[in-house]
């Protein structure tokens, strides 16, 4: 059974300016460290970063709470295998809010082209 569902879409230019103006604090706001590495491994880190914040984002839109009090950032890491499916971890809240809803499941699929990335993100119970 689907318990949520979540969508999200960023401009990467938009995540690239707020890189290029905050640098490792912006990243360390929303991603961890596994994540900000995988990113920067990429010589245009932008889109690769863009996707992970769109992910999250429709992760947070799954669960239905965005970010804030009930979910961090942090709560939520993207994975990546090695076929190159992402993946969801959670952390902390996250894994709370997941437990709550009696969730057995949480998929994400990722996008990106140089102007856009794009993510959805289904919970299952």
């Amino acid at each position: 059974m689907i318990l949520g569902t979540g969508i999200d879409i960023v401009e990467v230019a938009r995540i690239a300016a707020s890189f290029e103006k905050f640098g490792e604090p912006f990243l360390s706001r929303i991603l961890l460290p596994q994540e900000i590495a995988y990113c920067l491994s990429h010589k245009t880190p932008a889109p690769f970063i863009a996707a992970r914040f769109a992910a999250k984002e429709a992760v947070s839109k799954a669960f239905g709470t965005g970010f804030g009090a009930a979910l961090g950032w942090q709560d939520v890491e993207i994975g990546r295998r090695e076929s190159g499916a992402p993946f969801v971890v959670l952390h902390g809240k996250g894994a709370d809010l997941f437990a709550a809803r009696g969730a057995r499941q949480l998929l994400v699929s990722l996008s990106h082209t140089e102007q856009y990335a794009a993510a959805t993100a289904v919970l299952e119970g």
